[in-house]
Formats: structure tokens, sequence, C-alpha cells
């Protein structure tokens, strides 16, 4: 062909571009429903059950939500997370069934129906107990199949079509008898304690049901006169204690002391008594206050203390008041009243803040209750659970709306009654509400809560257990706690639970020391609650406070529970569950629910243990929740296995934060910083959560916004194209490069790096730790594929021959990347896996059945090659401000000089240049890089600067050959 003609051709038909149906534009929002739809049709969760049946089993057990609402972004990163765990997990090769779950009873689905009553001005009071819970159920079931859905759209790979509820009849009866457990081994009491109790909700709370938010309450200062006392000259003097409870005053029985605190008794002799006529009414009088504490309670009561003349008498060590007596304020009402209120010890006592004294009422405190307890002082149950004082307590009873909510702000007030009272009886020394403090609300009525006496059922924390009549043997492993079942040790409760904590892994190690402090001073288990919708406490209790024990009858009652549900419980069946054996005249039926707390703590027994569902196992390898799960499902799952079976339902517990706004906020509706996982989904698709979820440390508290989502974006339309480029490069591919040894040695080098991000991603996943390894996914595609390998070989790609053994060897590589990392990418995005695998294979079923991949175990002196990309990425420093003045328009037109000392050993001068995508490489002596646009001639196939080229647009020796070839073929 003549020279002249040559150089007029169009040889873009002989360049070897890449074709591929694969769309750079994702559009996950249409074609996600399509990839799922089609899973269900398939009914893949089924097909991976047969695919890994008899492999060593992987049980992360699910944590039930509750079933009242759309899914938010918690819920989202939550389950994702959990996806991740089990998808990995069958990719390893192991059994991993997923049972999703749900909790249906309780207070949030409850207080919403109760919510649409008082919408309709219909009384709970008035329905009948089973058509008002038939109607929590209704309400449950529909947020449970609502929830379903939304989680199946985000791409989760579970036993959807048999969910467990706690609801469900199985579910409660086996609650039930978890429950008759601890009824048989003497393991539950009847008691009455302070719990945390709301009185809008009008039931007990647990720890894990409260809130805490900042208010302003009262605060005042009460003078209790003492009225004995072995000190002679504290007899008429008065005992100051100070509170931001003022509701709590008309219950006190005593007044508590430090024994180690120092005490002043003084009296305050001053002129600003006509300026302040509140102080008048203490002209003259002692008052007993800790000595640390005066300065601050003098200015509290508006006295100048720095001016101030007050003459102390001090008490070195509070010990010295053990046998003083006070008498109440409002003494002069009588009964209750009258009695003395002694000054008890009381180690609790700080100078924190107050006076050094606390007023003690047994009724509505821990410490009170207890310490009053120990010296035979007993509650009075005088606060009602809707928060009012009975009618018939001598102060504030009675028929006065106003003087009977005792959360109410008004109640409380300076001016409130209480306050008007004391100030009237002449006791009231200061009162202000301006105390700002925390204070604990329920977190579904928002409410104010209280502590509230009450008779309640209970697990004993420190009462020793029979460890001998556990039916689970000790499991292997189980370390020095083995012991205890050979030698039926009588461990309590706290003990096998604190072992425990020992024992479990924790992810991340934080979440030992979390719930080990939570377990190790937390009183003993309420489990009961005043409500109408949960699983009863299915016990026959005699008048004298004590609950039959009678297997017999405790498994005609779960077999009830089995049949009929929760509804079973009635009192019109009180004769058949009991038999012949006793008399219903001598039992009450107790009325009371469970704490939902303890439903999900069962929910192990029922899911793992039962065979509702065969492919799960007992114990379970993982629990994954939020961190307030210390508090909550962790715990009661922790205490409810460790009380019947001696150990922990699981060996695992990984936690992650909570999604703030991107500005580190909470999220909150007032303030319009949610963002709704439904609507990111309809906007960029379910992948892109995915993928956020999966690259934030979500060990930590993590934030999501707008902006981070666009950024989510980005990193996932540059991991798009490395598919997409492989998909492209590969059509048609069936080669095989055969012996390593034989190929490159830059494909030696790649095929050793994903050899070393095969061990990371497997060594990131045992621990856990997926925003690793999506790093490590994404840094691989960007920073070792496409700026780097893709980069150098696309010349390769697109001019080598056919025949090319380089060309061969390159496709063979990017065979092995791409089932790696279609594999690699499938727990993470699990659309756009499936969709890159059935573009490649059609027919070729799921990328989600398929198992870990084995890459060559190939290995490159990688401190050479890191020496050759570092000096690679000098060059393309240095030649950038040549293409921004537009000296040169490509890196192709620059020859380069490159210090010698910087480029490593083995590499050739124009082996440089086809890793550096340059004209030309040389050497110098000189340290620094230079540039300068070459003077070689531009081939008219692939666009390189050769001195093989005669004129611009002939071909290079190389692109002669492989044009000559395919002329003539």
């Amino acid at each position: 062909m003549p020279e002249s003609d040559q150089t007029q051709r169009d040889y873009r038909d002989t360049v070897f571009l890449p074709k591929t149906d694969f769309p750079m534009k994702a559009g996950l929002p249409q074609k996600e429903p399509q990839i799922l739809a089609r899973w269900q049709e398939k009914k893949l969760y089924e097909q991976l059950r047969k695919e890994r049946s008899g492999r060593e089993k992987f049980i992360l057990h699910d944590g039930p939500p509750y079933a009242n609402g759309d899914m938010h972004i918690g819920h989202a990163l939550n389950r994702i997370l959990k996806d991740m765990v089990v998808r990995s997990q069958s990719l390893l090769g192991k059994d991993a069934p997923f049972v999703p779950g749900w909790d249906c009873h309780g207070l949030p689905i409850e207080w919403k129906v109760e919510e649409q009553y008082r919408k309709k001005k219909k009384d709970k009071k008035a329905v009948p107990a089973a058509e008002f819970r038939q109607e929590c159920r209704e309400y449950a079931q529909k947020w449970v199949d609502v929830q379903r859905e939304q989680l199946k759209r985000l791409g989760l790979m579970a036993d959807f079509d048999s969910p467990y509820l706690t609801m469900q009849a199985e579910s409660e009866a086996t609650i039930v008898a978890e429950l008759m457990k601890f009824a048989e081994a003497g393991n539950l009491y009847r008691g009455s304690k302070p719990v945390m109790w709301s009185p809008v909700e009008e039931t007990a709370l647990a720890e894990a049901e409260v809130e805490y938010e900042d208010i302003t309450s009262t605060q005042i200062d009460v003078a209790f006169e003492i009225v004995e006392s072995p000190i002679e000259e504290l007899v008429g003097a008065y005992a100051v204690i100070w509170t931001t409870t003022p509701w709590t005053i008309p219950v006190n029985q005593a007044l508590a002391y430090g024994p180690d605190v120092d005490y002043s008794l003084f009296e305050i002799k001053t002129g600003e008594f006509d300026e302040k006529p509140n102080l008048e009414r203490w002209r003259g009088k002692q008052l007993l206050v800790a000595t640390e504490l005066v300065p601050t309670f003098l200015k509290r009561i508006g006295c100048d203390w720095e001016n101030s003349d007050a003459v102390q008498t001090y008490f070195k060590g509070g010990a010295q008041l053990a046998g003083t007596i006070a008498r109440h304020p409002m003494h002069h009402l009588g009964g209750f009243y009258a009695n003395p209120r002694p000054l008890l010890a009381g180690d609790f006592v700080t100078t924190d803040s107050g006076t050094g004294l606390v007023h003690m009422s047994p009724d509505h405190g821990e410490d009170d209750f207890l310490l009053c307890r120990a010296n035979g002082i007993e509650p009075q149950f005088a606060v009602m659970g809707d928060g009012r004082y009975r009618d018939d307590w001598p102060w504030l009873g009675g028929d006065d709306e106003r003087r009977r909510a005792v959360i109410n702000k008004a109640f409380n007030a300076p001016d409130g009654p209480i306050c008007s009272d004391l100030r009237e009886a002449g006791a009231l020394l200061s009162a202000s509400d301006d105390y700002q403090h925390s204070y604990p609300h329920s977190w579904r009525s928002k409410a104010k809560v209280i502590y509230r006496c009450t008779p309640q059922w209970f697990v004993p924390m420190d009462k020793p257990l029979d460890t001998g009549d556990f039916d689970v043997a000790a499991p292997e492993g189980f370390g020095a706690a083995v012991a205890m079942f050979a030698s039926k040790d009588h461990s309590t409760l706290r003990e096998i639970a604190m072992r425990e904590i020992s024992r479990v892994k924790f992810y991340p190690e934080k979440g030992r020391r979390r719930i080990g402090s939570m377990v190790e001073g937390r009183p003993d288990w309420v489990l009961s609650r005043q409500r109408a919708w949960g699983v009863p406490i299915t016990l026959f209790v005699r008048q004298d406070g004590s609950y039959l024990q009678d297997p017999q009858v405790n498994a005609r009652v779960i077999e009830a529970v089995k049949q009929q549900g929760v509804d079973a419980w009635d009192e019109s069946r009180k004769a058949e569950f009991l038999g012949p054996d006793h008399d219903p005249a001598e039992f009450e039926m107790v009325t009371d629910i469970l704490d939902v707390w303890f439903d999900s703590g069962c929910t192990h027994a029922f899911t793992l243990e039962s065979g509702r569902w065969p492919d799960q196992r007992w114990p379970a390898d993982l629990y994954l929740e939020g961190s307030d799960q210390h508090r909550g499902w962790f715990q009661s799952s922790l205490l409810e296995s460790s009380a019947t079976r001696g150990r922990a339902p699981y060996d695992a517990v990984l936690t992650h934060g909570f999604t703030m706004a991107s500005d580190g906020k909470k999220m909150s509706k007032s303030l319009g910083n949610t963002i709704d996982p439904l609507k990111v989904m309809e906007q960029y698709g379910a992948d892109i959560i995915r993928l956020w979820a999966l690259s934030v440390d979500f060990t930590e508290d993590h934030r999501i916004g707008d902006e981070i989502l666009k950024g989510v974006g980005d990193q996932y339309r540059r991991l798009r194209n490395t598919f997409r480029y492989l998909l492209g490069a590969l059509d048609g591919f069936v080669g095989d490069m055969g012996d390593t040894g034989e190929i490159p040695e830059l494909e030696v080098y790649v095929l050793a790096l994903l050899a070393n991000l095969d061990g990371k991603l497997k060594t990131a996943l045992e621990a856990y730790d997926f925003n690793t390894y999506t790093r490590l996914l994404v840094d691989f595609c960007n920073e070792d594929l496409s700026a780097f390998y893709f980069d150098i070989r696309k010349d390769c790609l697109y001019c080598d021959g056919p025949d090319s053994t380089r060309r061969n060897a390159y496709r063979t590589v990017l065979d092995i990347l791409f089932h790696a990392l279609a594999r690699y990418a499938a727990p993470v995005l699990v659309f756009t896996a499936e969709e890159v695998w059935t573009t490649r294979y059609p027919e070729g079923g799921s990328v989600h059945l398929l198992e870990w991949p084995k890459v060559p175990g190939v290995t490159a002196d990688g401190a050479r090659w890191e020496k050759l990309r570092d000096l690679r990425e000098r060059v393309t420093e240095a030649i950038e401000p040549l293409r921004r003045d537009k000296t040169i328009r490509s890196s192709l037109e620059a020859d380069v000089v490159v210090p010698a000392s910087a480029a490593p050993e083995g590499f050739s001068d124009a082996d440089l240049a086809e890793l550096f995508i340059t004209a030309s490489v040389a050497r110098s002596d000189s340290d620094a890089v230079s540039v300068t646009r070459t003077d070689e001639n531009k081939c008219g196939r692939c666009w390189r600067l050769l001195p093989s080229v005669s004129e611009d647009g002939a071909l290079c020796d190389r692109c002669e050959d492989v044009v000559t070839q395919m002329d003539a073929a």
C-alpha cells in the first residue's frame, strides 16, 4: 500500500475497543425492583439454603424491632449490617440462614392503638380485653407486613416468608414456658420496690424504655425541726434538706446524713432580714447543714454569706447525728405526719449539691427504700398509678385535681400547693423554679416518669441458682465456668452473667465494659407490667403471696397458650388449668403482663431451639444491634439464658452507633434534618444506602446527609465503571494464560496485589470490620486497577493483535479479577453485583450462590513495584503543568528524564515509557524529573509517538504488523 494512502486510512475498525451492554448510568431505582422480583420468582433464598446444606453453620440471630412504623435510617443501617454478615459468611462457604423477627407486644403498639381510641373518644377500659388485644395484633401485623417489604427493597436475603413474631401463639407459649422455668426453680418473687413508673402510661418501665431530657425544675430547701437528739444543742434546731422533687415531701419518712460528712449548726445574724422577709422567720433559729455546703446554701436562700456573721458549731463526722429525731413540717395534720422522722446514716449522701441532708421517701427512691426498710420503715403507696395522691391521703388527697397530679409543673411550682403549704407551716427556706438538670422520660409518651413503689414481680440477681438443673451442657470453650457445671456451684444470676460477659467476644471491645458495668450494678430484674398487650405472667398466687409451682398446671397453661395465644389466660379457665388437685378459691390469677424485654430475651428459645426453623441452631454465633441494646436486648437475652441455661445465647456481640445528621446533630423531624431511607432508595437506589452503611465506621456514631450521599454516589460510579471496563474488555474472551511464569511481570504484580487484597478482606470479615472491607475494595478498584493497571494496559488491549501473548495474559488476569471482584462486591452492592454477573453470564445463575474466589497464590517484589509507582506519580505531577499550559495534550507526547536513583532495577527505559505512558524515558544523575515535548511522530492507530513512525499518521512497527495480519485475514 502506498504510504500516502496509508496515512489517510481510518484505523478505528482495527482497534479492539471494549464492548458491553452494561450501562454507565446505573438507573438503580428502576432496575433494583426488577432484580428483586427475579430473586423472589426464582426463590433465591431457598436455592442458597440447598446450596449450603450440610456446611458449617453460622447463625446470626435477629434482634426484633418494634412493628410500629416505617423503616428509618437507623433500621436501614442495622439491617444492612446484618445482611452483610450473613451474605459474607455464605460467600465464605458457610450455611448462614437468617430468620428476621419482630417484637409485637408492649407499649409501642398498645400506645398507638390507644391513640386511635382517644381520637375516636373511645374508652379502652370499656372494650373487652381480648378485643383490644386483637386490635393490637392487627396493628402490629400491618407494620410487620410494611416493614418486611421495605427490608426486601434494601436487598436483604432472609426467610421473609417465615419470620418470627413474638405475638405468634407458638412464640407466646415458649415465653410462658421460659417464665415457668424461673417459677419452678423458685427464681421469681413478688415484692414492693420503687421502679421507674410512667403515670401517663400507668405502668412500670425498664431502664431501656427511659430516655433523659434536660428540664428546669423547682428546687426547695425545707427545714425539719429536731425534737430529740443525744446532742442537746441540736434539740430545737432545724435539719435542712434540699430537693428538686417537691411532690415527694408528702411521703417523707426520714432524713439521711453522711456518716463521714462534716456538719455545721449555725444561726444567721445579719441585718438583711428587713429586705428579705422570707428570712425574718429564721431570726434566732439554728440550722443544720453540711459544712462544705453552708456558703452555697446561704446564697440560695438569699443570705449574703460573705457579709454575714453566721456563728457555726462544727460536728466532725455525721456519725454523731445517730439517734437524732426530727418531725415533719406538716406534723400538725396528725396521724402519719405526727410520726417521728429519724436521722439515718446513708453512705450515698454526698456534698456535691444540696445541704448534705437528704429527705427519705421509701415510696419514691431506691436508696430511700433500702435505707428505710433496713430501719423498719415501710412504703405507704400514697401515689396511685395515674400519678395522683390517693383520695384518703391526709395531705393533698381528696377531690382537688390541682393537688393530685404529682408530675404537673404547677403542682411543684414555688407558688404551687406543696410550697404554699410548707411556706404557711413555716418550713420553707427557699423555692425557685430555675434548677436545670437531666430527668427521665418515657421514650414513647415523652412524659416525665417517677420512681414509685409498687408490688411487682422480680427475678433476683443475687440469689444462688441451682446450676445442676440446667438442661444445656457446658459448651466447648466455656473456660473456667465449666467447673461450675461439674461442681453444681450455686452461682447467682449476676455471677453467671458476669462470667459470660468475660467469655463472649465483643466488637468493639468497649462493649464488654459497657454491659459489664450495667450488669454488675443492676438491681433485681422487674418482669411485670400493668398493661393489656403482652404475654401474661401465668402464675396462681395464694393469699400469703406465694405462688403455685406445679409442673402439670404449668404444662396445661403452656399448651393452652400454644393453641389460643395470650387470650387463653382467662379467669374462665382457672379451674381447668388448676385441675383436680387444687382449689380455685385458694388462688388468684396474676393479671400483670411480662416486660417486653423478657419477651425479646426469649427469642433465642423459640427461634433457635424450637425446631420451627430446622436450619437454625443454638447458641447463636452473633447478636448485632445498636449500642443501646447493652441495656436492652443483649442484657435481657443474657440474663434469661444465664438463668435457664447457664450461659449466654450468643458467642459474640457486634454493636453499632447511632446515625446523626451531617452536622453531627441528632436527627429530629422538628429540625428537618432526617434522612428517609425510602426516599433515598427512590432517588439513588438501595445499593447507595448499602455502600454508605458499609463505608462508615459504624461502631461509633456516624453521619449521613445529602452531600455525604452524593460522595457515596461518586464512589459507586467509580466501582461501576471498573466493572463496566472489565465487562467490555472481556467481550468474547475464552482464553487462558497458562503457567503464571510465562506472563509479563506487570500481570504477576497485579495478581500478587489481588492475593494480598484477598487476605485482607478475609481478615476484615473475621473482625466484622466492614468499613475496612469496603474501603479496601474501593481503593483497589480505583488506585490499583483504574488509575494504574487499566491505564497502562489499555494500549495493549486496544492495539495488540488478537493472538498477542501480552494481550491474552492481560485479559486472563482481567477474567480472574472479574470473578474475584464480582464476589467481593456481592455482599455490599447486592443488586449491582447481580447485574454485573448476569450481564456476562445471562444463564449463569445468581452471583449470590457463588463462594469465595480462589485466587492464584502469586507473590511479587512489592517494594520494587512501590518504588516504581512512586516514580510514576512524580512523572505524572511533572507532566501536569505542561498539560495545563497546553505545551502537550497527553502524556504520550512527553519525553521524560528521571533520576537514575529513583528508577527501580530490572526495568528498561522502554519498560518505563510503557508503564508511565510517555513517548520515552531516559535517566540522569539529577534528583529532579524533567519533561519536554517529544519530536517523534504519532502513530495513526495507537497514537503513540515513536521513532519507528515515519510521519504523523503512519503506523508504528507493532501496528503495522497487526493491520497487515488483519488485512490478510
